[in-house]
């Protein structure tokens, strides 16, 4: 997809707060710092509507990206974080719980792992959620322009046994840097619109 008219048209915490229009839309869902702004980005061919911080754990809120008036990306908060208080991340996690499993627009979620490494507890438990309440999952493992490319396949691999993924979950070896499998995803995504 060329991507020319991207806006951020609210940054939501409650039901009531969505867009409305019925556009398809994609959550994106990952530990925090494992790169979702850096993705949301490169996707878009912008340097910086998604704003990467050094301090993970800065998403909050729900925050709703139109994209070509076609779609919306969903840039929920980063898990895994431990910086922020309990009683904050229970209710990001009941913020994103009721955004993932109520909302009718959502046709997928693309779950964001680091290809370097095998997926942490938090992200085996996003993935096992997700399988859960059936939900479409595109995964993308990103920070592949950090690893030799003869090692992808090997990465890969742990990838998809260590989430234990279902044989039609898409995998797709992504770097923000190079803008390797943009074009991959953007497929992906657009044949679920």
């Amino acid at each position: 997809m060329i991507v020319n008219n991207v806006e951020l048209v609210i940054s939501a915490v409650r039901p009531d707060q969505y867009p409305e229009g019925g556009l398809p839309e994609f959550a994106l869902a990952g530990r925090s710092n494992v790169g979702k702004s850096s993705f949301i980005n490169k996707m878009i061919g912008r340097k910086s509507m998604a704003r990467i911080s050094s301090k993970p754990g800065k998403t909050q809120t729900l925050n709703f990206y139109k994209i070509e008036d076609k779609l919306f990306y969903v840039d929920v908060p980063g898990y895994g974080y431990a910086k922020v208080s309990k009683s904050e991340r229970e209710a990001w996690g009941k913020m994103i719980e009721r955004y993932i499993t109520e909302r009718e627009e959502l046709r997928a979620v693309i779950q964001i792992v680091d290809l370097r490494h095998p997926p942490s507890k938090d992200d085996i438990a996003m993935y096992d959620f997700m399988k859960h309440y059936e939900l479409p999952c595109i995964i993308i493992a990103t920070k592949a322009d950090k690893i030799p490319k003869g090692k992808w396949e090997k990465h890969k691999k742990i990838v998809r046994e260590t989430l234990d993924m279902e044989k039609g979950d898409p995998l797709i070896v992504f770097s923000s840097e190079t803008g390797l499998g943009k074009d991959a995803a953007w497929k992906e995504i657009e044949s679920r619109m």
